[in-house]
Order: C-alpha cells, then sequence, then structure tokens
C-alpha cells in the first residue's frame, strides 16, 4: 500500500557572486604557492652547487724551503741557483751582494796611478749622522737611497767617491731617552746611579744603537766607506770642534750675550729650539711639567696684569704678562715714545708693587 509522498521544494539555482569571488581566492593563492616553490627549488639549488664547490680540493701550494744563503762571507754570489718559484724574494735576490762589494773595495775611493784623484774630478757626501736616540726611520730610508743614487752615479762616472757615514751622539736627547728607559726598567734616576754609573749606561745605549743603524744602513745597500766611520764624540772630533769654536770667538763671531733661552727645570740647563716641543693654547690650560709628579698640573694660558706707581702722581702703568714671577727681576719699564699717556713725562720713575724700594725707569728721552 503505498502513500503519496510529499512534494518535494524547488531546486535554488546557485548564486554567481561568491563563486567567481572564491575562485579569484584559489587562483591567487596558488600563484603564491607556486611562487614559494620556485624560490624553495631555486635555493636548494644553489646550496647544492655551494656544497660541490666546497667538496672540491684546492690544489695545495709547495711550501718552498727557507732560503739559506751558501756563499761564503766576502765571496762573489753563485748565480746558477734557481730563482723562487713562489716569486720575488728579497733575502735571496740580496743575500751575499754587500759583503762582496766590501770585500772588493768598490766603496772606497779610487785615485789615478799618481795617487792623485782621477781626472773626472771628486765627488764627497759626508753622511747627515743619524741620531743614536733610536733606530731609523722611512724619512733616513729616502735620504739614504737619494744620497746613494748620487754617490753610485758619480761612481759610474769614474770620479773619485767618498761616502763618509758617522753617527751624532744627540747630547741632551740621547741623555733624555736614556733616563726614560732606565726610569721605566729600574725605577732609578741618572743621580741614584751616580755619574760614571750613568755615562757607562749612556755609552752601552750608544753602542747597540750604532750597531743597529750601521745594520740598518747596510741593509738598505748604502755603499758608505766603513773604513772611515765617525761619531761625533771621538777625540780628534772633539778637539777640532773645541779648535773651531775657539777661532769663531777670536773672529767675534761667537760671543757672549744676554738673551732669553729655553730653559728646562727638569736638566737644569737650556735647550735648543730644536729640542723643545712647542705646543699652541688658547686660553687656560692645565700641563704637566717634566720633572714633576706626573699627577700634578700647572696652570698655563693666563694673562696676570699688576700695575706699577708712579712715583709722586696717583698714576699707574699697568703690566700684563703670562710669567708673573719674572716681575721680580724688572729692572725697567719700555714704553712707546709717541703713547700720548706718557708725554707729559720725560723720565718716569715706578716703584715696584712688591719691591717698594725698587724704582724703574720707565722711559727716558
Amino acid at each position: 500500500m503505498s502513500t503519496p509522498s510529499e512534494p518535494s521544494a524547488p531546486a535554488t539555482p546557485p548564486t554567481e557572486g561568491p563563486t567567481k569571488s572564491a575562485a579569484k581566492k584559489d587562483a591567487k593563492r596558488l600563484a603564491k604557492e607556486a611562487k614559494f616553490a620556485a624560490k624553495s627549488a631555486a635555493k636548494a639549488t644553489t646550496a647544492v652547487v655551494g656544497e660541490a664547490k666546497a667538496k672540491v680540493a684546492k690544489p695545495k701550494k709547495e711550501e718552498e724551503a727557507p732560503f739559506v744563503n751558501t756563499t761564503p762571507k766576502g765571496e762573489k754570489k753563485d748565480l746558477t741557483d734557481p730563482l723562487s718559484a713562489t716569486g720575488y724574494n728579497p733575502l735571496a735576490i740580496e743575500a751575499a751582494w754587500y759583503d762582496w762589494w766590501e770585500a772588493q773595495g768598490f766603496f772606497k775611493p779610487q785615485f789615478g796611478a799618481d795617487g792623485e784623484v782621477k781626472p773626472e774630478g771628486q765627488f764627497v757626501i759626508p753622511l747627515p749622522p743619524p741620531n743614536v736616540t733610536g733606530s731609523l726611520h722611512i724619512g733616513h730610508a729616502l735620504t739614504i737611497a737619494i744620497q746613494d743614487t748620487l754617490i753610485r752615479w758619480n761612481r759610474m762616472l769614474g770620479k773619485t767617491t767618498l761616502w763618509v757615514p758617522g753617527f751624532d751622539h744627540a747630547g741632551i736627547s740621547t741623555q733624555s731617552v736614556v733616563e726614560k728607559r732606565l726610569f721605566k726598567n729600574t725605577g732609578q734616576t741618572r743621580h741614584d746611579l751616580g755619574r760614571e754609573r750613568f755615562l757607562e749606561t749612556v755609552q752601552d745605549w750608544k753602542n747597540e744603537y750604532q750597531e743597529r743603524i750601521t745594520d740598518q744602513l747596510r741593509r738598505l745597500g748604502g755603499s758608505c766607506e766603513w773604513g772611515r766611520s765617525a761619531f761625533t764624540m771621538n777625540e780628534n772630533f772633539s778637539k777640532a770642534v773645541i779648535e773651531t769654536f775657539c777661532r769663531l770667538h777670536e773672529d767675534g763671531i761667537l760671543y757672549r750675550a744676554n738673551r732669553l733661552v729655553n730653559w728646562c727645570v727638569r736638566l737644569n740647563t737650556t735647550l735648543s729650539n730644536l729640542e723643545v716641543e712647542q705646543k699652541q693654547i688658547t686660553g687656560r690650560t692645565f700641563l704637566n711639567v717634566p720633572g714633576y709628579d706626573a699627577k700634578e698640573k700647572f696652570e698655563f694660558g693666563v694673562l696676570t696684569s699688576f700695575a706699577y706707581l708712579i712715583d709722586g702722581s696717583d698714576e699707574r702703568i699697568v703690566v700684563a704678562t703670562t710669567r708673573p714671577e719674572t716681575m721680580l727681576g724688572d729692572t725697567a719699564i719700555a714704553v712707546h715714545p709717541n703713547d700720548p699717556r706718557y708725554k707729559a713725562y720725560s723720565i718716569i720713575l715706578t716703584i715696584s708693587p712688591y719691591q717698594p724700594d725698587t724704582a724703574l725707569i720707565a722711559s727716558s728721552r
């Protein structure tokens, strides 16, 4: 027995809008996934190539044995030995030549058959003596190369050539560096050592650095005549210096006079301008002073003014200076003769503010 079926609801057609939007989203998603997959594949390929390159073993460079100079000292270099396979080796190229040059006497002046200077002329350079305060630097290398070029060129022209090497004791400069090293190494001063032991210490320093400088000059290839090597404090040079100064004094070229000098408060002596470190300051500045505690600083760059009273008047002459301590030694004051402030005076007597019994002449017409 059949029962009547219920009528089915009519089918509704799908809406067009939501379907198109979903399709677009799916398309974008698929495109992004494809792009990401492509990037991942590219990275993987690069990594594989990199690993392959890393696995390829680089050929090892053959290590060359260190150079050994087999030429006996003073003999000509054996040029049959093969050159370095790895490139220029200065030690191998330069070895043995300098000793042979010296042994052959190439650096000695060559004279004519009569023992006189050769007809081509002479060319002599006294090496500006480097100071024994330390080793040579790049500036020395430059000047040595220039001088050596001139000497060798004139030697090739057939002239009687001579390049005289020498060393300068450098006086106070050497004493200063020796004292610094002495204090750094032992905590002692020259006074602790005493005169004789300190002179021995300075002599040891001189010997050490003269030997080092000599080695540097040889390594630079300087064609000096080492048989004539000189030192500024050798006895014969010291006598020559004394003789020269005496002659200059007798001729009136050297004379004693009162002059401003560079006084060192540590060495208790005067210094040349070359031995003084110049500092430009723009105002009040605190600086260390040699000979004092490194933690203690002194004031510089301050202009101090003080007044000299004019005798018999209420007027004053104001003087300004950066060195007020020198005022105690003042003996006169200089004023410009055309300064209108002092035209009324023919002679000005002033009274020192710290020495009331001292009168200073300021101007005299």
